[in-house]
C-alpha cells in the first residue's frame, strides 16, 4: 500500500488512547482480581491457573477468528469496536460473582472481547505505517497502553479501601466508555480488497518457512509461561500486605511502560528477533528469582520490576516481528494464527505451572518455566542469524 494512503502515526496514537482508557478499566480490576478470587471466592492456585489459562484461550481463539474474517472482508475497525464493547460491558459483572466459577465465566467474556479486537487492531496498526516503522508504531501503542495500566492499579489502591472490590468493578465501565468514544470518532479504518477464498486457506498460506519456526519457538516459551497473577500471589507470600498488592501490580506496569517504546525502536534497528530473545531471557530471570528468593518483601518488588521489564519488551516486539514474515493482505490471518497457537500453549503452560506449584512447590514450578524459556531462546537463534530487513512480497 502506498505511504500516501496510510493514515500514519496519528491513527496509531488514536488507537493507543483507546487502549489507554481500556487498560485503565481493565487494570483497575486485574490488580486485585487474583487476591479477590483466591481470598474471597475460595480458588486454589490450580483454579487460578485454569481461570487465566481458559481466559487466554478464548482470547486467542477469537483472535484467529476475527483475524481471518477481517482479512476476508477487508475491514478492521468494526471488529475492533465490537471487541472493546464486549470487554467494557463484561468487567462490571465481577461485582455480582459469588464463586470462582462465576469469575471464570466473566473473565472469559472479557477475554473474548479482547480476542475479537486484537488481531484486526494489530493489523490496523501495521497498515497505518510503513513496515520499516512497525516496531516504532507498536512501541508507541504499547507505551500509551501501559500508562493506563499504571493508572488503573493506583485507582484500585485508592478505591478498594473506601468502597470495596465490588464497587471498583462497577466503576471500571467509565474509562471503558471513554475508549469507545475515541475509537468511534478518531480511528480511521484501513481497508484491503475483499477475498473470495475460504477462511482457512489464508491460514495455510502463512504456516510455512520462518514464520512457522517463529511459532514453534514462541509456543515452547508459552508452554512454560505464567502471567502477573502468580507474581501477585507470590508477593503476598513474601510479606506484601493485601491492601498494597495493587501497588505491586502498578510497579509491573511502570517498568512495562518504560520499556515498551524503547524496545520497539531498538528492535527496528538491531533486529526484532534479537530483542525478543532479550525479553524472554528476562522472563527466565524472573522464573529463577521466583524459585530461589524468599523471606523478604523487597524481593517481591524486585521480581515485579523484572517481570514488568520482560512484558514491556516481549509484548511489544512479539507483535512487531510478525509483519516482516507475511504479506500485508494476510496480516489479520497471520496474527490470528499466531495468537491461537500461543494461546493453546499458554493454557497448557500456566495450568501446568500452577499444578506444579501446588503439588511440588515453587522451586519445581519455576525451574520448569526457566528451562522452557531458555529452550525458546535457543530455537530463535536461526531467525536471529537470518534477520530480515525488508517486508515480504
Amino acid at each position: 500500500m502506498p505511504s500516501r494512503e496510510r493514515p500514519g502515526l496519528k491513527n496509531v496514537i488514536a488507537l493507543a488512547f483507546v487502549s489507554f482508557f481500556t487498560d485503565v478499566s481493565t487494570e483497575m480490576i486485574l490488580g486485585v482480581l487474583p487476591i479477590f478470587v483466591v481470598k474471597e471466592l475460595g480458588a486454589t492456585k490450580i483454579a487460578l491457573g485454569i481461570m487465566e489459562g481458559l481466559a487466554e484461550l478464548f482470547n486467542y481463539v477469537f483472535r484467529l477468528f476475527s483475524g481471518l474474517v477481517s482479512d476476508r472482508l477487508g475491514r478492521r475497525k468494526v471488529f475492533v469496536f465490537a471487541g472493546y464493547l464486549l470487554s467494557g460491558v463484561s468487567k462490571p459483572l465481577f461485582a455480582f460473582a459469588r464463586t470462582w466459577l462465576d469469575a471464570v465465566v466473566i473473565r472469559s467474556l472479557d477475554r473474548v472481547g479482547k480476542g475479537v479486537r486484537t488481531a484486526p487492531r494489530d493489523a490496523l496498526i501495521s497498515q497505518s505505517v510503513e513496515e520499516r516503522k512497525a516496531g516504532k508504531a507498536f512501541g508507541i501503542h504499547r507505551s500509551l497502553d501501559q500508562m493506563g495500566a499504571v493508572l488503573g492499579p493506583l485507582l484500585a489502591f485508592l478505591i478498594v479501601p473506601a468502597l470495596g472490590y465490588r464497587a471498583l468493578f462497577m466503576l471500571s465501565f467509565i474509562p471503558a466508555f471513554l475508549a469507545l468514544l475515541v475509537l468511534a470518532f478518531f480511528v480511521i479504518d484501513v481497508r484491503t480488497p475483499r477475498k473470495r477464498a475460504g477462511l482457512l486457506e489464508g491460514a495455510g498460506a502463512v504456516l510455512k518457512g520462518d514464520f512457522l519456526l517463529l511459532l514453534v519457538a514462541l509456543a515452547v516459551f508459552n508452554l512454560g509461561a505464567f502471567n502477573f497473577s502468580f507474581i501477585l500471589v507470590r508477593a503476598g507470600e513474601l510479606g506484601i500486605a493485601v491492601a498494597s498488592i495493587p501497588l505491586v501490580y502498578m510497579l509491573i506496569n511502570i517498568t512495562h511502560v518504560c520499556l515498551g517504546y524503547p524496545s520497539g525502536v531498538l528492535a527496528d534497528r538491531l533486529g526484532r528477533e534479537r530483542v525478543l530473545c532479550l525479553g524472554i531471557a528476562l522472563f527466565a530471570l524472573t522464573s529463577a528469582m521466583l524459585a530461589c528468593l524468599s523471606g523478604n518483601w523487597f524481593y517481591a518488588l524486585l521480581i515485579a520490576a523484572v517481570f514488568g521489564a520482560y512484558q514491556g519488551i516481549y509484548d511489544t516486539v512479539s507483535r512487531a516481528v510478525v509483519p516482516q514474515y507475511v504479506p500485508e493482505e494476510l496480516r489479520g490471518t497471520a496474527f490470528g494464527v499466531y495468537y491461537i497457537v500461543l494461546g493453546l500453549a499458554f493454557l497448557g503452560g500456566i495450568t501446568l505451572v500452577g499444578y506444579l506449584w501446588d503439588v511440588y512447590g515453587r522451586y519445581v514450578a519455576f525451574t520448569y518455566s526457566f528451562a522452557m524459556s531458555i529452550l525458546s531462546v535457543l530455537l530463535l537463534q536461526p531467525l536471529c542469524r537470518r534477520r530480515r530487513t525488508d517486508a515480504p512480497t
